[in-house]
């Protein structure tokens, strides 16, 4: 088997360092004499050292000597690659065509150029000589070779997404939890629920506020972090309460002073997750009035003194969570392991037992072993028991903070080293924050973590990385759709082990404010990646006390607007600035057309405007352009000779690029302004034959004419890979059009079609036998075109909006048909879109959610889609009530009278408000995974 390719934290860099070296050996080069034979010499060198990096990654503790070489190579290899990469782009770069080169080697007959050729090689080779001597000096291969602290890993990459966990063990605790919050006091309760890191303080909440939380008017949940930045804070709790957000509004007691208003006189539900100090619960707690409507608080925390402080000094609104029951403890562990404690195999029972007792009952502790070992079930007892020996056993009756980290150190260890530098990159994120898999996987690409050794091309390989990091327990899964994992998180303990590292290895570095950067003047290294989570509070204008040149990673988080020059990024590969949404200002990126080496740009900052580079035809590694804003100024005209460029997500008020054919490599393309493209770009769209993600709408102000939309039509049926596909340019005059496309693309996975309503469901839409999700709207429903929808073998999510109600009878969803759906969201304009179906025995055999719409025109509890007990996998219903004269209180009897028929959970949404609540019928099961947003989450 062809052995997986190595991308530690060390070997990250020296990886994309030696394909540099092969390229210079390559035949574009063949007419600078004396190059190739440099490069040669130096892959023999760099390639010795490299095989004894690779046994030193996999000890867990390295002899002062060997890692000092270690440290010394990874460093040189980061410089090496900063000079190869300037050689490359003054003389052609590895993108250039063989007369470039040509021509590049008749300007070098000069003396003075060879020379300095020469010296850079040379410089280059003595260092390489100098670390190999040394470590012959070091005898590093001895102390290798003779090392017990070796864990063999090679386990296969997989693709497939494996449930971390069931919850066991919850049930008792967020009962007992609810008796304390429902009670008939009226005075605002608050109730701390505290304990050691990784027993499952913020699971237990989440379960409490999604069982309580339809009890109130108000409810949000909200993180704090050891280091929070409270205007963002109090400004998320806005928007999670349904507030309007205000630009204007930035002080925090301003900021108080509105929730405050907001909440008085309202029954509010307020989970306050993972708290760290009295002083921020001093500050939060001030939005909290206290009006005797029975409110209630959440508070989890770590620490005794804040959970005290917190409930007003009331110790019987102390919870304590304790660690899991025994039995709860082998539920958790073997149905990770084997998937139930049935199929453990007798030679497993014994070892599992004591690495069990060992855990303490820590979920967390469980978990990642449980994970660990589920990665390795074909491999023998002795290495289980190897696992079992690195446990401590005071862990079991007194858990510490560093105990904790060893087993997490412990799971970190067996890590394949592909997967290393990929995981130690979640640092650059800040604590408690959702991470976009699509993001991660492009931000690994481009910072060369990824191989395509197994033949997949480099994002699907960094995909099955992702999957495999969240079946190994070190990763958490957040949303889902039709089984795919969109997004993840990390775990505070995890991420506490995950920036240890990255300073051990010279990683990433992490500052808070313009102190933390000053204490970095005297280290011994160059920062290489660097990610600042600055606060509104920070300094608005000053200096990074550290140099910038070399580093190849840049994000930044915040509020401040203090942005370093970009200019000063000469080796940047990835540029992420996240803003908060309400922010308004202006992000000045003019400079980023000077940064050579950029693979990744993105820029969120959605009140705010960018200010764009007049040219950037000199990023020719250019992969990522992903930029959300209110406005930017014109996109440089030459993007269209960034031939490397993959994904363009162009600002809300821009069109297409003029010549927007000649991006052949597009694999993505999101265009929010169609109106402002030109007939010719509209036309080109069909040149771009690699897309397979493509998001069009247009703005308010500006309509497609009748010849655009020909050529849109057009276009799409050349498209022959599209996979995802989302149009909504309000072509309700020209829906003919689209109707009658007679060449779709067949491999099309993911339809959404809003902003105009077909006649009828089209019948071309019956040909897209590969389609997951489908969002559509028709004038009216009818049998025939239900038939259609129904016959589609693949499809799971089916959106569908109706403007017209048929009043004489219903449309009948026969038995055998939508064989896969699960989850049907039908809404209609301005009818009753209840009483429109009937089901079938044998119907949406395998349907979990039903999404319905109730409009003035509802009929009550007569107006109940026929047949609802014969959808026999059904176990949500949500209500969307959009009346105006129809009660929530009458909404919510009629269906949970009808849920009575079945296990059923009923949510109800009144869009007025857009405050929801959720209920339960007595019946209904505790789902404890389920579907996560919508039918269709924003792309």
């Amino acid at each position: 088997m062809t052995s997986s390719p190595t991308v530690s934290a060390t070997m990250g860099v020296m990886n994309p360092l030696l394909g540099k070296l092969a390229t210079l050996m390559g035949d574009e080069y063949r007419k600078l004499k004396g190059v190739r034979k440099q490069a040669s010499f130096l892959m023999r060198e760099l390639g010795a050292m490299k095989a004894a990096l690779e046994k030193l990654e996999v000890m867990e503790v390295l002899d002062p000597l060997a890692k000092n070489w270690r440290d010394h190579v990874r460093e040189m290899s980061y410089d090496m690659e900063n000079c190869i990469d300037d050689f490359m782009r003054q003389f052609g770069g590895a993108d250039a065509k063989a007369g470039l080169i040509k021509k590049t080697a008749q300007r070098l007959k000069t003396l003075r150029e060879r020379h300095r050729i020469a010296e850079q090689m040379e410089e280059l080779k003595a260092l390489a000589l100098e670390a190999n001597e040394r470590r012959m000096r070091y005898k590093i291969d001895n102390c290798v070779d003779s090392s017990s602290g070796v864990v063999p890993v090679d386990p296969p990459i997989s693709a497939i997404y494996k449930e971390a966990a069931g919850l066991v063990g919850i049930d008792g605790p967020r009962e007992e939890l609810v008796s304390w919050l429902i009670d008939t006091e009226k005075q605002l309760k608050v109730v701390s629920v505290v304990g050691f890191g990784g027993l499952g303080k913020t699971t237990l909440a989440k379960q409490v506020y999604n069982k309580i939380g339809g009890q109130f008017e108000r409810k949000a949940f909200v993180s704090v972090s050891q280091r929070p930045d409270m205007t963002s804070l109090l400004c998320g709790l806005q928007l999670k309460l349904g507030m309007e957000e205000s630009s204007h509004i930035r002080e925090v007691q301003d900021i108080i002073d509105r929730l405050r208003e907001h909440l008085t006189h309202k029954r509010y539900l307020i989970v306050v997750d993972d708290l760290w100090d009295q002083s921020a619960w001093n500050i939060i707690s001030c939005a909290f009035p206290e009006d005797g409507n029975g409110s209630r608080v959440i508070v989890t925390t770590r620490l005794g003194d804040v959970a005290f402080h917190a409930c007003l000094h009331d110790r019987e609104c102390i919870y304590q969570m304790n660690p899991l029951q025994e039995q709860d403890s082998r539920s958790l562990f073997y149905n990770r392991v084997f998937g139930s404690e049935d199929s453990c195999p007798q030679q497993f029972k014994e070892v599992s037992a004591e690495i069990l007792k060992k855990c303490g009952g820590l979920p967390l502790a469980i978990i990642t072993i449980a994970s660990l070992l589920a990665s390795r079930q074909a491999r023998s007892r002795s290495e289980w028991e190897s696992i079992r020996d690195s446990l401590s056993s005071k862990f079991a009756t007194k858990p510490t903070l560093e105990e904790m980290r060893s087993i997490l150190n412990l799971s970190y260890m067996h890590l394949p080293l592909y997967l290393r530098a990929c995981f130690l990159y979640l640092g650059m994120y800040p604590e408690d924050r959702k991470i976009s898999k699509v993001d991660l996987v492009r931000q690994w690409v481009a910072e060369g973590f990824v191989s395509n050794l197994h033949g997949s091309n480099l994002e699907d390989a960094a995909k099955s990385y992702f999957h495999e990091l969240i079946n190994r327990g070190m990763i958490q899964p957040e949303d889902t759709i039709c089984g795919e994992v969109l997004s993840c998180s990390i775990h505070d303990m995890m991420l506490d082990l995950i920036l240890s590292k990255c300073g051990e290895d010279n990683f990433i570095r992490v500052a808070y404010d313009y102190k933390d950067m000053a204490q970095w003047d005297g280290c011994n290294y160059r920062v290489r990646r660097l990610s600042l989570k600055l606060s509104a509070g920070s300094a608005t204008s000053g200096t990074i006390a550290t140099s910038l040149t070399q580093i190849r990673s840049f994000a930044w988080f915040g509020e401040s607007k203090y942005t370093p020059p970009l200019s000063e990024f000469k080796y940047l590969r990835v540029l992420l600035f996240e803003f908060p949404d309400y922010r308004e200002m202006v992000v000045d990126l003019t400079a980023a057309g000077q940064l050579f080496q950029l693979r990744y740009l993105k820029v969120s900052a959605a009140s705010g405007s960018i200010e764009l580079p007049t040219e950037i035809h000199g990023l020719v590694h250019l992969e990522t352009i992903d930029i959300d804003c209110r406005t930017a100024q014109n996109i440089p005209s030459d993007i269209v000779m960034l031939h490397r460029l993959s994904h363009l997500i162009l600002p809300r008020d821009t069109g297409l690029p003029n010549g927007i054919g000649n991006m052949k490599s597009l694999r993505t393309l999101r265009c929010y302004c169609m109106g402002k493209s030109s007939l010719d770009d509209i036309e080109g769209l069909g040149e771009l034959t690699n897309l397979r993600e493509l998001t069009l709408t247009k703005s308010y102000k500006f309509d497609m004419v009748k010849a655009g939309v020909e050529a849109l039509v057009s276009s799409i049926g050349k498209l022959c890979d599209l996979k995802f596909l989302y149009l909504a340019c309000n072509l309700e005059h020209y829906v003919d059009l689209l109707d009658s496309i007679s060449d779709p693309p067949l491999r099309m996975e993911n339809l959404r079609l809003g902003g105009w309503p077909f006649y009828k469901v089209p019948k071309w839409i019956g040909d897209l036998h590969c389609l997951h999700r489908l969002s559509l709207c028709v004038e009216r429903l009818r049998t025939d075109g239900v038939h259609v929808l129904g016959q589609l073998p693949s499809l799971m999510y089916l959106s569908l909006k109706v403007l017209c109600i048929p009043q004489d009878n219903a449309v009948i969803i026969c038995t055998g048909s939508f064989p896969v759906l699960e989850c049907l969201a039908l809404r209609s304009r301005d009818d009753d879109a209840t009483a429109c179906m009937g089901f079938e025995a044998g119907a949406m055999p395998k349907l979990r959610r039903l999404v319905l719409g109730v409009h003035d025109r509802w009929g009550g509890g007569s107006a109940m889609p026929v047949g609802m007990v014969q959808l026999l996998s059904l176990e949500q219903i949500h209500v969307d009530n959009m009346s105006s004269i129809h009660d929530d209180h009458d909404v919510e009897s009629a269906f949970r009278n009808a849920a009575q028929q079945g296990a059923w959970t009923i949510g109800l949404k009144h869009w007025r408000t857009r405050a929801a609540r959720n209920w339960s019928s007595a019946t209904a099961t505790s789902l404890n995974r389920f579907f996560s947003g919508c039918c269709y989450p924003s792309r």
